[in-house]
């Protein structure tokens, strides 16, 4: 990303955010755009491609933290046209400064690092030399950020997907260059390679802005290479396949590293990071590692005690005793049917006796029930409600 991107795009407005927002709006507002546009869903559509790119290349900057304490720094100090500095003092009632001093490294005749070296991984480029230009140096490629939906027994076991990614990377014709086969760049002269320019307005106040010769690159080219007319940039689709581990939650948020977008001039590759989506089943949930399930059982099973067959989720059903006098809502175990721990051994199934009762009983059902109660002796369940308060 150039400095010019930096300083001119509105990273909030592109993800409809104000600048105030918090890392989980900010999140949910990428999440619903990127789902929206993403190439999978809009297969063919050029424009919703591009616009996924853009919704991602803000989110990159905003999304993170770092990134986007630099770049909120960057627009107050350099994105309305220039870095003012105060007047009162001095000759001619305010200071003649240039920004450009802060860019050079150790300004006129000092030592040190000038502001271009805290800024160097912000705007790609450090201090200004004319023999090795910090653009040339790798850069590390850019995060990715997709989603993936998976079925409920999918999460528990595990399940390798196919994702279909489109990124940025290195232009395949070039390699990255931005030159004609058989050419290389050189470094610009105008901004001697660190892609920026500063022009002194009135001798008050200076405004540093992307190079106009090499558009923020800090590298010029004399035949641009034909495939990305000397951007030295392009875009690739591929499908990855990708491996959820067993146990993973809804919403739960991957890392894979080394598999995002593809660095510059050799430097690393970005992560990879996958939100997973769980769909939920239809009797079975989840209580961390163990599965639950409710099971229904009728009045009498639950008053003499039964024995009987409950579904588990690797479709092998099992034995369960109900023991008599089980009241409703009482909790059973079943011991390594849950969910795949991190060390390979299972959870837990957890039981949940719902005890039912008959909505018509016949006059036969109704007679033996009524002499059931007659040959009960029981004290009044009830009687607790009436206690002195």
């Amino acid at each position: 990303m150039s400095t010019k991107d930096w300083l001119e795009k509105d990273f909030y407005k592109v993800l409809g955010v104000s600048k105030t927002a918090e890392a989980d709006e900010i999140k949910k507002a990428y999440r619903k755009l990127a789902r929206k546009y993403h190439p999978d869903s809009n297969a063919g559509d050029a424009s919703a491609e591009a616009k996924f790119k853009e919704v991602s290349e803000a989110y990159d900057v905003v999304g993170d933290p770092k990134k986007r304490k630099e770049y909120d720094e960057a627009r107050r100090l350099f994105g309305s046209g220039g870095f003012r500095m105060p007047s009162g003092s001095g000759q001619g009632g305010g200071f003649n400064f240039d920004v450009g001093d802060l860019f050079n490294r150790g300004g006129s005749g000092g030592s040190g690092g000038g502001l271009g070296d805290i800024l160097g991984g912000m705007f790609g480029g450090g201090g200004r030399t004319t023999t090795t230009s910090s653009t040339a140096r790798p850069r590390r490629g850019a995060d990715i950020e997709t989603e993936a939906s998976i079925e409920f027994a999918e999460a528990v076991n595990g399940v390798t997907v196919a994702l279909r990614m489109t990124s940025d990377e290195p232009c395949k014709t070039c390699r990255g260059t931005g030159a004609k086969y058989g050419t290389v760049p050189k470094v610009c002269l105008k901004c001697e390679g660190t892609g920026m320019q500063t022009s002194v307005q009135g001798g008050v106040f200076a405004m540093t802005e992307p190079c106009t010769e090499c558009k923020g690159r800090g590298l010029v080219v004399d035949q641009p290479c034909e495939t990305c007319h000397g951007s030295g940039r392009g875009q690739s689709s591929k499908t990855m396949q990708v491996r959820i581990p067993a146990g993973v939650q809804d919403g739960q948020r991957i890392r894979l590293k080394g598999k995002g977008a593809a660095g510059e001039r050799g430097g690393p590759a970005g992560d990879l990071y996958v939100t997973v989506h769980v769909h939920t089943h239809r009797i079975f949930g989840r209580q961390g590692e163990h599965l639950t399930l409710n099971v229904p059982v009728s009045f009498t099973e639950a008053a003499l005690g039964a024995e009987i067959k409950v579904p588990t989720l690797d479709g092998m059903p099992v034995t369960v005793r109900i023991p008599a006098g089980t009241a409703n809502g009482s909790k059973l175990r079943v011991r390594g049917k849950g969910s795949v721990r991190r060390d390979g051994t299972k959870g837990d199934l957890l039981l949940t006796i719902e005890v039912q009762v008959p909505h018509e009983l016949t006059e036969e059902q109704r007679t033996k029930l009524q002499e059931f109660n007659s040959a009960s002796e029981h004290p009044d369940l009830r009687a607790g409600l009436f206690g002195s308060s």
